[in-house]
């Protein structure tokens, strides 16, 4: 019984990664790292083991920022690239953390070594992070180590992320520029009307004459910034804090708002076809791993990104698990092209699934690029009549009295 304690209470020991350096029976340098609670256990152990200790270090990991996805993808490929070249596993992830500037995903890498060195496999050392490693990630490492092909399955699955990560990288491109020229000019208009015409206001007041109705409609639009500028701040921050709050909770929000940017003129055509994209990479490339179609499923639900996607998988993923062919539960969501179908089909019936849902979501990502693209032609014209109606009419308006002025004259 006190043994069973001693051992929890062991077990329950912090312990930290030290670096030494130091020389051995035969005079030769030797390095190394070792995992122990305090610095008086690493050198006690070292000199039992004959190594005259000349540098002592604990490795820290502190502070860094967060870990994103492009981290975790470049990680991905780090890691099939060094496991294809034959480097071990262990030290595959020790390369990787000391090679990153980010301290914090330094401390993940070695965290993942550390449960993998106590016996966990790969997989479960990933589970253990869930924000930065989802389902998908997980099984498909899980599909790997089963199969003992572990440096294939990374290879894929580094492809696949990479390829997510290109088609949200050029949507938030593309997205950035109008958005960043709308914020620009409301940042412009809110300056005008709080400081601007009050000061033409002022001057207005001695001409003695009745102003134009565009210049009345102005000042009544200023006065209206100027005595309630802090309700409107107020009324925006609520909402944007509001939706935010029923988007991360409310799943019918959340449903309504999805379905809702899939009808957006031109962006809702984007969308779609990136999630079309996103959503048969992600298949495909579970399939290929030799993970089961219903799991599969159920990893795609997730990685859609979109909740009308999320719920046409659920129930693509009932019929299939009821004997319906994917193709027909594909059709009976009225979600995919027809295009989609036929490749589906073609692809079930050939054995060659895997591969012709590759060449669809090929497809889907060149769409995906040339209607970047072609939004981008079509937003910079929009953009730049919607700056000359605003700011303009804003200068005329103001402008109209002296002109009316100069005439009388």
């Amino acid at each position: 019984m006190a043994t069973a304690i001693a051992q929890r209470r062991d077990s329950n020991v912090k312990e930290y990664t030290f670096l030494w350096e130091g020389i051995d029976r035969n005079n030769r340098n030797v390095r190394g790292e070792t995992k122990a609670a305090s610095e008086a256990v690493v050198s006690s152990n070292l000199r039992r083991q004959g190594i005259r200790i000349t540098k002592l270090k604990r490795q820290t990991f502190r502070g860094g920022s967060r870990v994103n996805e492009k981290d975790i993808t470049f990680f991905t490929r780090q890691l099939a690239t060094m496991l294809k070249a034959g480097v071990p596993l262990l030290q595959s992830f020790e390369i990787v953390a000391r090679g990153h500037k980010n301290p914090r995903f330094a401390r993940l890498m070695m965290d993942i070594k550390g449960r993998v060195e106590a016996g966990s496999s790969l997989s479960q050392a990933f589970r253990e992070h869930p924000g930065q490693f989802d389902a998908l990630y997980c099984n498909l490492v899980n599909a790997g180590e089963t199969a003992g092909m572990l440096d294939g399955i990374l290879d894929r699955l580094a492809t696949y992320k990479e390829k997510i990560l290109a088609i949200k990288s050029k949507i938030k491109s593309a997205l950035f520029y109008p958005i960043t020229v709308v914020v620009v000019a409301l940042g412009v208009v809110t300056v005008i009307m709080i400081w601007v015409i009050p000061a033409f206001k002022t001057v207005f007041a001695n001409f003695g004459a009745n102003l134009p109705a565009p210049t009345l409609m102005v000042i009544a639009i200023s006065d209206f910034f100027v005595t309630y500028w802090w309700l409107l701040a107020g009324i925006i921050v609520a909402t944007c804090i509001g939706l935010a709050f029923l988007h991360r909770r409310s799943a019918a929000f959340r449903y309504l708002i999805d379905r809702l940017s899939l009808k957006f003129p031109v962006i809702g055509t984007i969308i779609e076809k990136a999630t079309i994209a996103r959503w048969t990479r992600t298949l495909a490339t579970m399939f290929a791993a030799g993970v089961p179609l219903v799991e599969s499923l159920d990893a795609v639900a997730g990685a859609s990104g979109n909740a009308v996607f999320v719920a046409g998988t659920r129930r693509i993923q009932t019929e299939v698990s009821t004997g319906t062919s994917l193709t027909n539960a594909m059709h009976n969501t009225g979600l995919f092209p027809s295009m989609v179908l036929q490749m589906t089909q073609i692809g079930e019936e050939s054995g060659s699934l895997d591969g012709m849902l590759s060449r669809v979501a090929d497809f889907f990502e060149r769409e995906v690029d040339d209607a970047v693209a072609a939004m981008s032609s079509l937003l910079e014209p929009l953009i730049i009549v919607f700056l000359g109606v605003v700011i303009g009419g804003l200068v005329v308006a103001m402008y109209l009295p002296i002109f009316k002025l100069g005439q009388v004259i």
